[in-house]
């Protein structure tokens, strides 16, 4: 194949024509699938005028050779192609024709496509973010007003009063973006605060066919809710009044609230197909954003085969800070997705706010719970019988009933009385809707072992309420324990919105969590922001439980998951951004990370919501963002494209993987020479041993360079708090900067003693930090330490 590939670099182009269909059948016809290929752009042929002539006579030999096929559903061979994060296309391939490209000339990667999915009254005022303030990090940033954020998901509502554009200024003139109308989105949809909107489905068609135009919209519009809440999020209006069905009044606001919004649609019903991301990222940069905010987790490869990790590096080397979810897989570990340190990688905490929904048994029993149902409530002072789902199965079986399946239950057994549904398999919502269909009166939904104490709100359709693991199990017992003559009964109190909360914040139970799977050098997350019962815009037209039944309408809705958390940072990077015009994304990621804290309001380590034990860095990284002590750090650790360049390296990935990645080739001789993966100039420290059993210390280093951002001279000590069987020591233990923009190395060494006689394949964790002070600032990095056991 490669012979007859080569043929194109010199054949004309109706020799070409003979070759593809002159080409004889090797191999029956196989399945299809998308591929993402990236090419060396100076390796095009100089008979093809453009790239795209060049691409499309690859796939078409690739796949003739291959398959003796060159039929494609969607009428050609190329979905997207792609100029701007790299030279390259996407294409429906079978593997044997992708294993044929792969090897032909000038192709550096071909990637197999990955499908994604789609992972606030009071976290401005949670974050510090005073509109009042006349210092501070939105008076200094003028609220973000010439800084642009695109926001990849599944599109925008316009006309919200969260996207109005009164007293902005003219769209920024270094803007080449484009507003592309479709249905539901006429021209005049963007204003001067939505600059830019685009919609990618090629690639979501390519695989599903074409997509149902009576259920989604051909359009930047938003049929969903997803991406109106993130982008309203991360750069919304001042809204007032504002509220979810009565809960969260109050004045509505992204962090941003003056920064422009350049919208890409990807995500669709059958999901976000990488093909699509890739095609928004490559317009992004394009366009001239300078922060992207990407909500949407998927599985983690390595990052050459990862199309996110991918188009974030072109991004960020372009200046443009990248912000992702880690995920909503918690509270398990190795869970955390988006995983490479040129992204930064957000999980999720609660606020100070609640909206509890509590459950009174029979007993007389009071057990706490959370709902933002807005409905009629239960009758006061009136409890209703209580029944267990998986004892009121109809055609199914028990499992199926307790998990409040469509079409589980019996009516019979279930009419006018409050059903209690365990959590999984269908969403939350849906569960309401099937209980509600069956004649119940309410619903409480109970967490399992795993789920653990973590509760989110949600707009049920019918009175109900979330409770803990724990509390699940006393009820069930309850239940039990009932007899004819002593029946199980309960109501549902609701009590409304409740501020003040303590502790907070809490790790959120869903927030994914690390270690980094895929290189367990760099910490991650890298911290957690507000994600929590979060209340953001909403479109008109979608109900706020997001199921089909549900006719009400509502102009905000609350929803939960580090899809919230994630464009909370990408509204505050574009405040540092436009603060800080110099500042590169590692720096904007550095001060975040270097100023997040890890106590709560009552002053002791953030819990984890799902256990009720303090969290640590694994669960929080370096802790919760702080925004307002972001603007002045003292000190950053930056990074250059070379830096990561080295990492890559470090990480032993050959030639051809880590120019599929940078777009060049990389001299690894100096990288290698110089030390390890962990040497990455990063705001945090991960040391991971193996225990072999001999007795002796386990050691390494990390060399770290800081820039002092200050206004002028200054002398850092270094303080350190040691993991727990550890010794840490810092070299020099002073750094004396005499001018601001200085830069400064030192030297970390790690020693970890031989732990006690550990399982084989277990591990150990324990964590630490080092402070760097001059008085004024503390720059923080938190210090992890992992002893793993071999498997044998």
């Amino acid at each position: 194949m490669e012979a007859k590939l080569q043929l194109l670099q010199f054949a004309s182009p109706l020799s070409i024509f003979f070759l593809l269909f002159l080409l004889p059948s090797i191999s029956a016809v196989e399945h299809l699938h998308t591929y993402i290929v990236r090419v060396d752009a100076d390796a095009k042929p100089s008979i093809f005028p453009t790239h795209a002539h060049w691409y499309e006579t690859s796939v078409l030999a690739a796949t003739a050779s291959a398959d003796g096929s060159t039929a494609w559903p969607s009428g050609g061979p190329l979905i997207h192609t792609y100029s701007s994060l790299f030279h390259g296309f996407s294409a429906r391939l079978s593997p044997s024709a992708a294993a044929d490209l792969a090897s032909s000339p000038g192709v550096l990667a071909v990637l197999p496509e990955l499908i994604r999915h789609p992972d606030t009254t009071r976290s401005p005022e949670f974050l510090g973010l005073l509109s009042s303030d006349r210092t501070g990090l939105l008076a200094e940033s003028d609220f973000g007003s010439e800084l642009v954020i695109a926001v990849i998901d599944t599109g925008i509502t316009p006309g919200h009063r969260s996207f109005a554009d009164s007293d902005l200024g003219p769209v920024p003139a270094r803007w080449r973006g484009e507003c592309v109308a479709g249905p539901g989105f006429p021209a005049s949809s963007c204003n001067r605060k939505i600059i830019g909107a685009r919609y990618f489905s090629a690639g979501y068609e390519a695989t599903s066919g074409r997509m149902n135009d009576s259920a989604e919209l051909r359009s930047p519009r938003d049929t969903d809710g997803h991406g109106t809440h993130t982008a309203s999020i991360a750069a919304g209006r001042y809204v007032f009044p504002a509220s979810t069905l009565g809960y969260a009044r109050g004045v509505a606001a992204g962090m941003a609230p003056k920064a422009r919004l350049s919208v890409y649609k990807v995500c669709w019903a059958a999901g976000c197909f990488d093909s699509d991301i890739l095609a928004a990222f490559d317009a992004a940069v394009a366009d001239g954003v300078d922060v992207v905010s990407l909500s949407v987790g998927g599985v983690v490869v390595p990052y050459y085969l990862d199309a996110i990790a991918v188009g974030a590096f072109a991004a960020a080397e372009a200046g443009i800070f990248v912000s992702a979810s880690a995920g909503n897989g918690g509270p398990g570990g190795l869970t955390v997705t988006n995983v490479a340190p040129w992204v930064t990688t957000v999980g999720a905490g609660s606020m100070d706010r609640d909206f509890p929904a509590d459950v009174k048994l029979g007993n007389g029993r009071v057990l706490p719970g959370i709902s933002v149902y807005g409905g009629p409530a239960l009758a006061a002072g009136h409890v209703y019988p209580l029944v267990y789902a998986g004892a009121a199965q109809g055609a199914g079986d028990g499992y199926s009933s307790s998990l409040c399946l469509e079409g589980s239950l019996n009516p019979d057994a279930v009419k006018g009385k409050i059903v209690l549904c365990d959590r999984g398999v269908n969403s939350r919502a849906a569960k309401g809707e099937v209980v509600r269909k069956a004649g119940a009166v309410g619903m409480i939904l109970a967490n399992g072992v795993f789920d653990g104490e973590g509760l989110v709100a949600d707009c049920h359709v019918l009175p109900a309420t979330a409770v803990g693991a724990v509390a699940g199990d006393e009820i069930r017992k309850y239940i039990a324990s009932s007899t004819p003559k002593s029946p199980a009964t309960a109501t549902i109190l609701f009590r409304g919105t409740r501020l003040g909360v303590r502790p907070a914040p809490v790790l959120a139970s869903f927030s994914a969590r690390g270690p980094n799977p895929q290189s367990p050098e760099i910490l991650k997350p890298d911290f957690i922001a507000p994600g929590l019962n979060i209340l953001a815009a909403w479109p008109e037209n979608v109900g706020p439980a997001g199921i089909p039944s549900d006719q009400r309408r509502t102009e905000f809705n609350i929803l939960s998951g580090t899809s919230m958390a994630c464009p909370h940072v990408s509204g505050l990077a574009a405040l540092l951004k436009a603060a800080h015009p110099d500042w590169s994304p590692a720096a904007i990621k550095s001060a975040l990370m270097t100023t997040a804290y890890v106590k709560d309001n009552k002053g002791t380590t953030m819990l984890d919501e799902s256990t009720g034990n303090s969290s640590d860095v694994f669960d929080y990284g370096s802790g919760h963002v702080n925004p307002q002590r972001a603007m002045d750090p003292g000190l950053i650790y930056d990074l250059t494209p070379t830096d990561y360049v080295n990492f890559l390296c470090n990480l032993n990935y050959s030639q051809q993987n880590i120019k599929a990645i940078t777009r060049r080739a990389a001299d690894c001789r100096g990288a290698r020479k110089a030390g390890h993966a962990g040497n990455l100039n990063y705001p945090s420290f991960s040391a991971l041993f193996v225990e072999d059993g001999m007795k002796r210390r386990m050691s390494t280093h990390f060399i770290r360079t800081v820039t002092n951002v200050g206004n002028g001279p200054a002398v850092y000590r270094a303080t350190v708090r040691e993991p727990e069987g550890s010794t840490v020591t810092v070299e020099p233990k002073e750094l004396e900067f005499r001018r601001a923009g200085q830069k400064l190395s030192f030297l970390v060494r790690v020693k970890a003693a031989t732990a006690d006689k550990m399982a084989p394949g277990s591990s150990r964790v324990r964590s630490g930090a080092l402070t760097w002070s001059d008085g004024r600032h503390s720059v923080n990095s938190p210090i992890v330490v992992t002893v793993q056991a071999p498997l044998s």
